[in-house]
């Protein structure tokens, strides 16, 4: 045995017993045995659990930092390039995300813009081609002003007028009018459309239903109608015919204007509100206006007939209620499109023949009209800029 294998001896030389109780009296002596075993057999345990404890940290520094939460320097060594990085790439998927947002807005967009040009191109508008299927009411609808390139025109109304007349399912044909009239030329076309229609189908009954007014080239058109109905409120007649106009010669002496007007013709500048009034003109217009009153008092005699009663202010150009015009034999009787329908026509389904503007026709109106407001401005600074130069 050698001298480190020896077991310990005391005083006496004998070999000592290892006492059962050694070490009993020292405090944490076996913690420190079993601690000490303990990294013996697992080296890296605790700089593992100091390696998780210092990334924790440092990720909650990070996430601080990119809040922008202040935090302290960063410290040396802890990652800083790692931080830079991912604010990069934070900032590069932010711009991801915006970019793609915006074409998923850009996309509906186009979208949209093909739904427009799709209800553009192909027209949904009665255009006289209807077909329907059982017996009803056809009805067409002549609201605003009677002048062409609207939509009381001549040309749109005719239109929706033939289309009716034209369906054999139709019992009848209701024109519903609310207009204070317009154009007589205009209110001409349309009487003489009616009456061509009526010969035509002698057979299918045509009433006016009037609203809120039928007054002037509106009764013009009403005239024609086999009969016509009106609410006792309605404002019904003003058969007559007017020009009107401005006169400043008054105004331009007291601001010392001056109007120079050239023409080739005597009576070229006639009505000119500019000018002063000449006599010989203005009985011309007088009579002109005379002649196409007596026209429309004409028309207004054919269409009514014996039912027109004697009264000195028929054609005066006055206008009167639903309930008078009725007394006066301007109409026939109180009623709505739905009680001639439902009661007269004995065919309660109202189909609308009216013309309608499809989208086309409004973005082209729009879109002449900003051109022509934008050619307008142009020429008009150009002329100014022309000047001052």
């Amino acid at each position: 045995m050698t001298e480190q294998q020896k077991p310990p001896h005391d005083e006496s030389g004998k070999p000592q017993e290892p006492s059962a109780t050694a070490g009993a009296g020292t405090p944490g002596a076996a913690d420190d045995r079993l601690e000490t075993a303990s990294q013996a057999d697992f080296p890296l345990e605790q700089d593992l659990r100091a390696g998780d404890a210092a990334a924790q940290r440092e990720a909650s520094q990070r996430k601080a930092r990119l809040a922008g939460r202040d935090v302290g320097p960063v410290p040396t060594g802890t990652g800083w390039e790692r931080d830079v990085l991912e604010k990069v790439l934070m900032a590069t998927l932010r711009e991801q995300r915006a970019a793609r947002r915006w074409r998923i807005f850009f996309r509906f967009v186009g979208i949209g813009l093909l739904a427009l040009l799709f209800f553009a191109i192909f027209d949904f508008k009665g255009d006289g081609s209807i077909t329907t299927s059982g017996r009803h009411t056809a009805m067409v609808s002549l609201d605003g002003e009677i002048a062409a390139g609207t939509p009381a025109s001549a040309e749109s109304i005719n239109a929706a007028l033939q289309a009716a007349f034209a369906d054999t399912n139709a019992a009848g044909i209701i024109l519903k009018i609310n207009s204070p009239g317009g154009s007589p030329v205009q209110a001409g076309m349309i009487n003489d459309e009616i009456h061509r229609l009526r010969a035509l189908y002698p057979s299918r009954p045509f009433y006016v239903v009037v609203e809120e007014i039928c007054a002037s080239g509106g009764y013009y058109v009403a005239a024609a109608a086999d009969k016509i109905y009106v609410d006792k409120a309605s404002i019904v007649g003003s058969i007559g015919v007017l020009m009107d106009g401005f006169g400043f010669t008054g105004l331009m002496d007291k601001l010392g204007v001056q109007r120079r007007l050239y023409t080739s013709g005597a009576n070229k500048g006639m009505l000119d509100p500019f000018s002063p009034e000449v006599p010989r003109q203005k009985q011309y217009a007088e009579t002109m206006l005379k002649q196409i009153h007596q026209q429309f008092i004409d028309v207004v005699k054919q269409g009514r007939g014996d039912r027109l009663k004697n009264d000195p202010d028929l054609f005066s150009g006055l206008f009167w209620s639903g309930e008078r015009s009725v007394e006066l034999g301007l109409a026939d009787g109180l009623g709505n499109a739905d009680y001639v329908a439902r009661d007269l026509f004995k065919a309660e389904d109202i189909v609308d023949y009216t013309v309608k503007e499809n989208i086309a026709e409004r973005v082209a109106k729009r879109f002449g009209a900003a051109v022509g407001t934008a050619a307008m401005k142009t020429m008009l600074l150009g002329a100014r800029a022309q000047a001052m130069h």
